[in-house]
């Protein structure tokens, strides 16, 4: 057997997963509470544990792993317009599998190097002005950002003239500090694979020790990126597939996390109806967005505000009730539904935060009246063809009817102006096995897009 370890260390959860790659078959899936505030490896053997050994134990041939314990990568991204350089940095961030903080556009000003020290992020991206445009917003903002009174990672991808001068100012204060491609180098055009592979570099040269994380390497070979990012890296090779082993075609992903709920897109996005117009930025192909006010655990009680009465009304349940719920799972993040009532409130809040996460992640279309009659402007992706809708995360893994919580992520006719899949089939990574794979892709992509389809199932 050629085993291979592949752990994710979640931020609530660490998830152990074994392959044989001669056979294409799982050997065995485990899970434990990541036990970041002692030894993360602590977490890991528990998980590892729970799967019987075979005799003589286990020859790993290859051992990986990823992260989003301690947070996750934080990031802060800064750009010139709030629209362009400065969206331009937040795609660039999300799609390296960060949790964006704050997005800063312009001139930062104290109050804003205010709020980054509060922040604590782990990387800052710098960004602004396309290559031979605006040189002194990002000047200036180097300036700014190397009066901070801690030394923190930056990552500079602005304009090209000036970057070797703002490293300068920065180094002053900060390290590492990394120059990537302009994340748009003329306007309108987005080049963000640059400052995500800068990004990354930095997360395993410098993050990974910050966060205590390198523990873990003295066992396993490195972890090799966040967890988000290799969620997105499963999502690509499914829906493209690889060599002669087709994929599953433009795919959307769902992760119901306990701290956030992450959307993957991989699809183009262009509008599926004649006589529409798109506005605004270029959508990325491979598209991620994250929301920290959706998760089903720590951001229980976010969620609960953001969903407000139709969560109520769905449950009938007094004020009280939920009240006492949400005090449950912050005694104990780990929770799993205990009672028939427990299960209705997982289902009730994972169905809202689907809607909500896609609704954000989908692009939205509008009618806009001209001279010449009216015509319809599109902004964002349109979703509605999309065929595919895959869930993952524990609350989907853990009730007995995850399609009712997917059902979110439909096109409703009573919001027609929120593009989302109309007709879609649902699957369910029932195995828990995405970040795994966006693992061994990096060692055996074929290997990885073969178990995707035979262990990810239609529900």
């Amino acid at each position: 057997m050629q085993a291979v370890l592949l752990i994710d260390f979640g931020s609530t959860y660490t998830k152990v997963t074994i392959v044989d790659l001669e056979s294409e078959n799982i050997v065995g899936t485990a899970r434990a509470g990541t036990t970041i505030e002692t030894n993360i490896m602590d977490g890991m053997k528990v998980a590892l544990a729970q799967i019987p050994e075979p005799e003589g134990g286990w020859n790993f041939v290859r051992k990986l792993a990823c992260s989003s314990a301690a947070g996750g990568l934080k990031m802060i991204a800064s750009g010139l317009v709030k629209e362009l350089t400065a969206e331009a940095a937040r795609r660039a961030a999300l799609g390296a599998g960060a949790r964006v903080l704050e997005v800063f556009s312009y001139e930062l000003t104290q109050k804003d190097l205010d709020r980054i020290i509060l922040s604590k992020p782990d990387i800052l991206l710098l960004a602004g002005g396309t290559d031979g445009g605006n040189r002194e917003v990002i000047l200036k903002n180097a300036e700014m950002l190397s009066t901070l009174p801690v030394s923190l990672p930056v990552v500079i991808a602005g304009n090209k003239v000036v970057s070797g001068q703002a490293a300068d100012i920065l180094r002053k204060q900060h390290t590492p500090v990394v120059i990537a491609d302009n994340v748009m180098p003329e306007l309108g055009v987005l080049s963000v694979e640059s400052a995500r592979l800068a990004i990354r570099e930095v997360y395993l040269t410098h993050i990974i020790q910050a966060k205590g994380l390198d523990k873990a390497e003295e066992f396993l070979e490195r972890i090799m990126m966040p967890t988000p990012s290799a969620v997105l890296s499963a999502a690509e090779l499914l829906a493209q597939g690889y060599g002669s082993e087709p994929g599953m075609g433009e795919l959307i992903i769902v992760d119901v996390g306990g701290a956030t709920t992450d959307v993957h897109s991989i699809a183009k996005g262009d509008p599926s109806k004649p006589s529409v117009m798109l506005k605004g930025l270029p959508e990325p192909y491979v598209k991620r967005t994250v929301e920290g006010d959706l998760g089903m655990r720590y951001s229980s009680e976010a969620l609960v505000e953001t969903a407000g009465k139709p969560l109520m009304d769905n449950l009938g349940w007094t004020n009280d009730q939920v009240l006492d719920q949400l005090s449950l799972y912050k005694e104990d993040p780990w929770r799993i539904p205990q009672t028939a009532e427990e299960a209705k409130f997982d289902v009730a809040m994972g169905r809202i935060a689907v809607g909500l996460a896609v609704d954000r992640h989908v692009g939205t279309i509008e009618v806009v009246y001209t001279p010449f009659g009216a015509s319809y402007v599109q902004n964002g992706k349109d979703l509605t063809p999309l065929a595919v809708v895959i869930g993952t995360g524990g609350v989907l893994l853990h009730h007995s009817d995850p399609l009712e919580i997917l059902r979110g992520a439909v096109f409703n006719p009573q919001e027609p102006t929120i593009l989302k899949p109309q007709d879609p089939s649902f699957y369910l990574d029932k195995e828990y096995i995405l970040a795994a794979m966006g693992l061994l892709r990096e060692v055996s992509p074929q290997v990885a897009l073969r178990m995707m389809k035979k262990y990810i199932v239609k529900l």
